[in-house]
């Protein structure tokens, strides 16, 4: 205070030259925070309005829901490398909303409607018109309008259904609680209704939390039926990370079981908290459910509070009130592995100023100046954010907390948070939104935060709800139409639309130095990639230089994969887009100029679809057809033979392609190795493990150029236990053996063609079969009969894009 007392009494400088040096040095100063905000194509149209007061959530799988009155409209983010387009490839799907209203268990039917009549014809209006106005009661409505829409949704980390992706738990405004997975791409599958079973458990227990809890009254008091709506009505819902519980087997071994935790705030203030076992697959897969009392009034918000420190992991559940307070609650977990929890509750703050917590975040950080790990918690409350930082010393649990004012100047309706940097996004509805970067400080933390205006973006809009992508590459936003010459618009068109939060080069220093080394889960990163290598039309020079010192130094295959990526990229930017559109059916014959056009060799069967090659093939039928006017048919019948008369852009897409095949083998080898690694450590001596394993081995040796020590070890040892037996694979329709000349297909000597599981490679001899995600690969189903180490070969992503099978 006395520093800025003595700065106060020192005069100003005066001209205009000292002005320009302050707001020069002012622009200096916030110049390493200046965001620039690109807009990013296309904008999803909504079919109906957004509802619920966090209608948009961003899953770690980079599928965005939204909630809207009819539907849940998921639309997910895919970094297309068979696309030539420059906009975001968007797979769109939906969870329709029940047809049917929720009804809450509060008793035996025949009694709960007479209540019902009871309480709606009663002489006292306190009842009659309380009991009527509440849609808790009267979820149908009658004369009231029908509460369609959801409310909420929440997605579950990734890892958690039976393909290894995103569950999602969805909340109807009736108070539905459901949790859907979408195990074939096309259809969500409702797997369980939570609010009918809690309902059960409470009808079972008779209303009491507790054996020990006084008797319940009867259901004909009007407090008592309110009580009953209230403690099964649910506000909020949040996933847990997952954990490790330990499973006792019949022989009384133990062995850990992945598990996730589903934490429900009800309007009474009590959480349920139910514990799935993973994978999620419906409700014989719940382990169990308790129930927390909070002791806060009228609940707003939930959150969890995962803290780990000196490999000791605590957790606990942060609850905000419509009156103010925050605080966290303990939460035991019994028989979760690592894991610790508090002794009371922690009260983060206490004051009931009414400002109601509309939004809760939980940042995990690490403090620079403590040397310590330590979360960020910020709230939104009005227009303000509140933060408190809690990080565990030798004295115990610090708490810092305080208020980023002057950020709105009206109310926020959404915020959302990058968790790798902690940086914090807010919304209000005038279409503002304001970033907060947390800086430490030696005792706590302040924030510098700047205004992104997406008026000047997408014009005058109005803010209903973001959410920043798992690597905070872009920044979700949903938006209707402003005011135009000071009018509201007559109709609301509600839209899904995309900002970009970093440049081409952060995503590329971000993608080589990722400790995630997974390229699906970093699907927001890479396409900033592709649309910057699609607009330019080449790699830059540095990304190249910097991803060949990678695979040097490290050679881990994730930076082949990365390799693979560009190149397959630059193929797809390099080609000249068609003349005619690729759906429409063409009535001219084109056989004679793609057999005699250069560089041109015949083409394989449809089988090979998805695969790199078949699409080479492809592209350059379709440059063949997309020729200048100039050069016509006949010029390049007569350069046919002329080697070096072959045009620029063909060479340069058969060296891509060259170079393409030759990554690919790569990776191929390098999983072949794995895949033979796993016979050698889970068979016997001369055992059929119906994997061609003599088959990869040969394949692997067939190129005299390919020389790893490894591999050659490797061969040798599975060779000397298979003491030269060869199970080879027979066709299901001939018997005839099929050889293992070919990594994608197998064919017979009378030409029965199948393909071949990229993750096992054995031949899928079915007619049902799974592919990945951008349709490089296929694999197999599991059978009962195979053993437990080709299931998790089974359960591997895509070998080239990381991709999920389905």
């Amino acid at each position: 205070m006395a520093a800025a007392a003595a700065a106060g009494r020192e005069e100003p400088p005066l001209g205009i030259e000292a002005v320009a040096e302050e707001a020069a040095a002012a622009a200096a100063a916030s110049a390493g925070f200046r965001l620039t905000a690109v807009r990013r194509e296309p904008a999803v149209r909504l079919q109906h309005g957004a509802s619920g007061l966090e209608p948009l959530a961003w899953s770690e799988d980079h599928r965005v829901s939204v909630s809207t009155a009819r539907s849940i409209a998921v639309l997910e983010q895919l970094s297309d490398v068979h696309s030539g387009g420059q906009d975001m490839v968007i797979h769109r799907t939906a969870v329709p909303a029940p047809g049917t209203a929720c009804t809450l268990k509060v008793g035996p039917k025949k009694e709960v409607a007479e209540c019902k009549e009871k309480f709606a014809s009663s002489v006292d209006p306190t009842v009659s018109q309380t009991f009527m106005l509440d849609r808790v009661f009267n979820p149908e409505g009658k004369s009231l309008t029908p509460m369609r829409g959801f409310k909420y949704s929440s997605w579950s980390p990734l890892g958690c259904d039976a393909n290894g992706r995103c569950l999602l738990a969805a909340l109807t405004m009736d108070n539905r609680l459901t949790i859907h997975a979408n195990l074939n791409r096309l259809q969500w599958v409702q797997l369980v209704d939570l609010t009918e079973l809690y309902g059960e458990r409470l009808f079972e227990a008779s209303y009491r939390l507790c054996k020990a809890d006084a008797p319940c009254g009867e259901l004909g008091d009007f407090p008592e039926f309110q009580r009953r709506h209230s403690m099964q009505a649910p506000v909020r819902m949040e996933w847990s990370g997952i954990c490790t519980t330990q499973q006792v087997k019949h022989n009384n071994e133990c062995r850990d079981v992945g598990s996730v935790l589903l934490a429900v705030l009800f309007e009474n203030g009590n959480i349920a908290v139910w514990q799935f076992q993973l994978p999620f697959l419906g409700k014989e897969s719940i382990t169990s459910c308790n129930t927390i009392e909070s002791g806060i009034s009228s609940p707003s918000v939930l959150s969890w509070w995962e803290y780990e420190h000196n490999n000791r992991k605590m957790s606990g559940l942060i609850v905000g009130s419509a009156y103010g307070p925050v605080k966290i609650i303990p939460v035991n977990l019994k028989a979760v592995k690592g894991y610790f929890t508090l002794r009371q509750p922690v009260v983060l703050w206490q004051e009931m100023d009414q400002l109601p917590v509309h939004s809760i975040k939980c940042i995990p950080l690490y403090h620079p100046y403590q040397k310590c790990s330590c979360s960020l918690v910020v709230a939104a409350r009005g227009p303000y954010v509140f933060w408190c930082l809690l990080l565990i010393s030798k004295a115990g649990l610090n708490v810092h907390n305080s208020h980023v004012t002057g950020l709105h100047s009206l109310p926020i309706v959404s915020m959302t948070a990058d968790k790798q940097n902690g940086t914090v996004y807010t919304c209000s509805s005038d279409g503002k939104v304001r970033q907060l970067i947390p800086i430490f400080t030696d005792v706590a933390l302040k924030f510098e935060h700047q205004v992104i205006k997406l008026s000047e973006v997408f014009g005058c809009v109005r803010t209903h709800g973001i959410a920043v992508s798992p690597c905070g590459a872009y920044l979700a936003v949903i938006t209707t139409e402003g005011m135009a010459n000071g009018l509201h618009p007559v109709n609301k068109n509600y839209q899904v639309q995309f900002v970009t939060l970093k440049t081409f080069e952060e995503a590329a220093a971000q993608l080589l130095e990722s400790s995630v080394q997974n390229l699906f889960r970093q699907v927001d990163l890479t396409d900033l990639v592709r649309w910057k290598i699609l607009k330019d039309k080449h790699i830059p020079q540095f990304l190249q230089e910097a991803l060949d010192k990678k695979i040097e130094s490290c050679g881990s295959t994730y930076f082949w994969r990365f390799k693979l990526f560009l190149l397959r990229i630059l193929y797809q930017a390099m080609q000249k887009a068609p003349s005619e559109v690729t759906w429409r059916p063409s009535h001219e014959d084109a056989k004679i100029l793609i057999s005699d056009s250069p560089g041109m060799g015949s083409t394989e069967d449809d089988q090979e679809e998805g695969t790199s090659k078949q699409a080479s093939k492809q592209s350059l039928r379709d440059t063949g057809k997309g020729v200048d006017i100039d050069d016509t048919a006949d010029d390049s019948l007569h350069q046919s033979g002329d080697t070096g008369g072959r045009e620029p852009m063909v060479e340069k897409l058969l060296e891509i392609q060259a170079q393409i095949e030759a990554v690919e083998m790569h990776l191929t080898r390098e999983h072949m190795k794995r895949v033979l690694g796993e016979v050698y450590l889970h068979t016997w001596i001369t055992e059929n493990t119906s994997i061609p394993t003599r088959g990869v081995c040969d394949f692997l040796m067939s190129d005299d150029g390919y020389d790893d020590r490894t591999a050659r070890v490797l061969i040798g040892h599975i060779l000397k236990k298979m003491n030269k037996q060869t199970f080879p694979e027979h066709c299901s329709l001939c018997k005839e053996i099929l050889p293992f000349t070919d990594r994608k297909q197998a064919v017979c000597s009378n030409g029965h063609i199948w393909l071949r599981c990229f993750l096992t490679y054995q031949s899928c001899q079915s007619f049902v079969y799974r592919r990945c995600l951008l349709h490089d690969s296929i694999a197999r189903h599991p059978t009962p009969e195979d053993p437990e180490w080709i299931k998790r070969l089974l359960q591997g992503p895509c070998t080239f894009c990381d991709s999920p099978v389905f």
